[in-house]
């Protein structure tokens, strides 16, 4: 049998086939946000990750990789994570978006 091989500008994710895109710099920043966003607001309800992971439906594991932007959430994954700390989906974005300056 011929094994899969990815060049290193592709890389396969083991649970979804589909390719994953190589993530520019703007990406991998908006990425540290939302994690940052998530770990603040759920500091904020005084949670641990394991209680987080239970109000969202999550594994445990993945809300941590989320908060240290080493996992990129699906729109259904930032939904549940908005229900469960009690903002709205917007709400949650808006926090992810760099301040402007005048």
């Amino acid at each position: 049998s011929r094994k899969r091989t990815t060049s290193r500008k592709q890389r396969i994710c083991r649970r979804h086939p589909t390719p994953l895109l190589p993530t520019t710099h703007e990406d991998s920043m908006l990425i540290k946000q939302f994690g940052l966003a998530v770990r603040q607001l759920r500091e904020g309800h005084g949670w641990s990750q394991e209680r987080l992971a239970e109000a969202a439906d999550l594994n445990r594991s993945f809300i941590g990789e989320i908060e240290r932007g080493a996992a990129t959430p699906s729109l259904l994954t930032v939904e549940k994570l908005a229900i469960a700390l009690g903002v709205g989906l917007a709400g949650l974005m808006a926090r992810c978006e760099p301040e402007l300056v005048d």
